[in-house]
């Protein structure tokens, strides 16, 4: 039996888990619609800008949430924390098996911005800040991502990399501190006033 939803509504992430774990197929695209967007992007951040792989893991992170839903125990974890957690194992798994590939690859985001020039700039920012998140250590980088692109919180990333949320807030600083270190000399190169 398929409840009510329309696309505005106020219905948490676990609500619409637990009732498509009930059979509502309805509350399964709401979530779909609501996830996937942050899940590729997520990923597509670990994994070094890879959209196709991006799209790879965010859809056998959600084949792993439907699994799960009829058996899922409210109130045990955030959907969204649960999720990050999978993305987060799925494409540390692909970056261990392509060791020797060139992971720091970037593809260039596609040039919808109003003038060329700009979108030129921002395609170089992109990259820039990808491959400075690259070199940073896996965690920090979790860190750094979760927090400051994806907008999640302290606690929240501290259940996705099972640590403290102290160790989140000292990883989340030396990840800063090193990609303003690694960014700094390229601050005109990108387009940024010196001031």
């Amino acid at each position: 039996m398929d409840m009510a939803f329309d696309a505005n509504s106020d219905v948490t992430d676990e609500a619409l888990l637990v009732a498509y774990g009930n059979g509502d197929r309805q509350a399964a695209a709401m979530l779909t619609m609501r996830l996937t967007p942050r899940v590729v992007g997520f990923s597509a951040r670990m994994l070094g800008g890879d959209r196709a792989e991006a799209e790879d893991v965010a859809q056998e992170a959600m084949l792993r949430l439907w699994k799960v839903a009829p058996e899922w125990r409210q109130g045990e974890a955030k959907v969204t924390t649960w999720l990050y957690r999978v993305v987060k194992n799925l494409c540390t798994d692909r970056l261990r098996k392509k060791r020797g590939v060139d992971i720091d690859a970037i593809e260039e985001p596609a040039d919808d911005a109003p003038g060329a020039v700009a979108g030129m700039i921002e395609a170089d920012r992109a990259a820039a800040l990808q491959a400075a998140l690259n070199q940073l250590p896996e965690r920090q980088r979790i860190a750094v991502t979760l927090r400051h692109l994806d907008g999640a919180s302290n606690p929240e990333i501290a259940e996705v990399l099972d640590i403290s949320v102290e160790a989140v807030e000292s990883l989340t600083a030396r990840g800063k501190r090193a990609l303003k270190a690694i960014l700094v000399g390229k601050r005109e190169e990108l387009g940024y006033d010196e001031h």
